[in-house]
C-alpha cells in the first residue's frame, strides 16, 4: 500500500476528496487480501458444517458464513450455489422448493460427510489475528464506510466537519506512536 497516503495528509486530492480517495484504497486492500483466504474446498465445508446445525436457503448459507467468519469472508452466490448443485449430486443434501426458495437439508451420509469434515472453516482457518486482520484493520474499514456516507449524503458543512475529525484521529494515532 506504499504511495497510498502523502506525508500531508490523505491521498492526492485536496480536501475530502482526497481522503475518500485513501479510505477506497484502504478498503479494497483489505478487501483483496481477506477474500482470497478461503478456497473451494472451505465452501463445502462451509456449507455442510451450517447444514448440520438446520436447514437453509442459499442465501442464508452466504449470510451465515459473513456472520460466523466477523464480515472477513462472504462466499459469492457463484460459489455457493454450484457447491450445493455439487453436494446434491453427491447424494449428501437434498433441496426441497418452498414458496419460491429452495431450502437445502443435509441427507445421512452428508451427516456423516459433515462429521467427518470436521470443525467449520472459520473456526480452524486461519484466523483474522494471525493473518493481521485483527480489530484495528476492521475498525479501518468501518470508518472507511462511515466516511463514505458522510460523502454521499452530507452537505459541504458536515463533509469539511468530517475532515477536521479524520485530521484529528490521525494526529492522535501518530501520538499514540510516539508514546511507544
Amino acid at each position: 500500500m506504499s504511495g497510498s497516503f502523502t506525508a500531508g495528509g490523505f491521498g492526492a486530492g485536496p480536501g475530502a476528496e482526497g481522503m475518500w480517495q485513501a479510505f477506497e484504497q484502504l478498503r479494497s486492500q483489505f478487501e483483496k487480501k481477506v477474500g482470497g483466504r478461503m478456497g473451494r474446498g472451505d465452501v463445502r465445508a462451509a456449507v455442510l458444517a451450517l447444514l448440520a446445525e438446520k436447514p437453509m436457503h442459499g442465501y442464508q448459507i452466504i449470510r451465515e458464513i459473513e456472520e460466523r467468519s466477523g464480515g472477513a469472508w462472504k462466499p459469492s452466490a457463484g460459489s455457493v450455489y454450484p457447491t450445493l448443485q455439487l453436494l446434491a449430486d453427491e447424494g449428501l443434501i437434498t433441496a426441497e422448493e418452498s414458496n419460491g426458495r429452495k431450502t437445502y437439508a443435509l441427507t445421512e451420509a452428508g451427516r456423516a460427510a459433515a462429521e467427518e469434515a470436521g470443525a467449520a472453516p472459520w473456526e480452524t482457518g486461519p484466523s483474522s489475528d494471525t493473518m493481521g486482520f485483527g480489530p484495528l484493520p476492521k475498525a479501518g474499514i468501518d470508518l472507511a464506510q462511515a466516511v463514505a456516507q458522510v460523502r454521499r449524503t452530507g452537505t459541504p458543512e458536515q463533509i469539511q466537519e468530517a475532515v477536521t475529525v479524520l485530521d484529528e484521529a490521525r494526529r492522535r494515532l501518530y501520538a499514540i506512536l510516539a508514546q511507544g
